[in-house]
């Protein structure tokens, strides 16, 4: 028989015989498993790589397309602002397409856009007339009012934008394409309270329709024209009206109309002329500056105008107001009742305000003027032709 000690010499052979089976059976399948975790962790890095390029791309667009809309808003906004200045500064309406595109492009190359500056096609702007149901087109005879721009990176202008890794995502480049239209509206219905520091630009002095109609339609007189800064005699094309109407308005009341509180005086009229309606003014009133539901606002009626004012209308010669227009008045003197159907914008030409009656005229010009703190009517239905609201960002 085999000795105790034999017998585990026999055992730990048969130990070390079956170690070195398994460690020969598993060995290849553990190298064949390390190879299948790194084949998978280059597939995964691969697919998080794209994934990340692809959001740092997508990123960089949504960053563009923003630019391209704050530069495109810009745009729009230079245009209308240079739209009006032309109408302030031209008498006839008319306006230069160049003049705007050019002041497009200056604010234009101030904004980059994606690293570089975004020019204006002349093709994408377009100027005309911006209703308030959000339309575009033509308004029986009424001055173009809004700027419309299509900014635009493409392979026609500016170049398409250029995309960094479009070696991992199949996309090396991206059209961008945006839109903007800036408006200014003839609709105003009336005004709001103005800051405490501001006031309203508006002559305490009424217009009879009737007058302001012949003057838009060339049947008064042209004598004066406004050139360079200055008034003088000469024709510009823009036919004037008389704030110091002839048969018309109420009996013992030449026009002129409270804004304020009652029977104002000759001194309150002589600053609002120089220095426009006031916040007290509007409290004053005791009721807001607007038209009523059937467009109507009717004022009270003041001293009439007369020499205690000439001074005062005199020193605003060559400035800009705006007027208040009148359908009827009824009544007498400071009990008379002006019904207010419009508010429009003029220049003052001329005044004499003593001699004889048929002498006495306060001359003034239909003239774009810009309504600060003024509300937008959006029924429509009041509708000035030379006032405008400021320049609002619609599109």
């Amino acid at each position: 028989m085999m000795s105790m000690k034999s017998l585990a010499i026999a055992e730990r052979s048969r130990n070390a015989n079956r170690q070195k089976t398994l460690s020969f059976a598993f060995h290849p399948r553990s190298h064949q498993r390390t190879g299948s975790a790194l084949v998978l962790g280059i597939v995964l890095s691969i697919g998080v790589l794209s994934i990340t390029a692809l959001s740092m791309d997508l990123g960089y667009v949504r960053l563009v397309q923003a630019e391209l809309r704050r530069s495109a808003d810009a745009i729009a906004m230079a245009g209308c602002w240079d739209l009006f200045e032309q109408y302030q500064a031209t008498t006839v309406g008319d306006y230069d397409f160049s003049s705007i595109y050019s002041a497009c492009n200056q604010v234009a190359v101030l904004n980059p856009v994606g690293e570089s500056f975004a020019e204006l096609n002349s093709a994408d702007l377009s100027i005309g007339t911006y209703h308030l149901d959000g339309s575009w087109g033509d308004e029986g005879g009424l001055p173009p009012n809004a700027v419309r721009v299509v900014l635009r990176r493409d392979d026609s202008v500016n170049g398409e934008l250029p995309l960094f890794f479009g070696s991992l995502t199949g996309r090396h480049i991206q059209k961008l394409t945006i839109s903007a239209t800036a408006a200014m509206f003839h609709s105003i219905e009336g005004f709001y309270l103005p800051e405490s520091e501001e006031a309203l630009n508006i002559l305490p002095i009424a217009l009879d329709l009737e007058t302001w109609e012949k003057a838009l339609n060339a049947e008064t007189k042209d004598d004066y024209q406004f050139i360079n800064g200055m008034v003088s005699l000469g024709s510009d094309g823009c036919f004037e009206a008389d704030l110091y109407p002839r048969g018309t308005g109420a009996s013992g009341n030449r026009g002129t109309v409270d804004i304020g509180g009652e029977d104002n005086s000759t001194n309150d009229l002589s600053r609002q002329i120089l220095h426009g309606i006031s916040r007290q003014d509007l409290v004053d009133l005791g009721k807001p500056l607007v038209f009523d539901d059937y467009g109507e606002l009717e004022l009270n009626g003041d001293t009439g105008i007369s020499a205690g004012i000439k001074d005062e209308l005199a020193a605003i010669i060559g400035e800009v107001r705006i007027i208040p227009v009148y359908s009827q008045a009824t009544g007498n003197g400071n009990n008379s009742t002006f019904t207010i159907v419009r508010w429009e914008g003029v220049r003052i030409l001329d005044v004499k305000l003593t001699g004889k009656k048929e002498a006495k005229r306060v001359l003034v010009q239909p003239q774009k003027v810009l309504a600060r703190n003024s509300r937008i009517d959006y029924t429509g239905n009041s509708v000035s032709t030379h006032l405008f609201t400021p320049v609002l960002l619609v599109e």
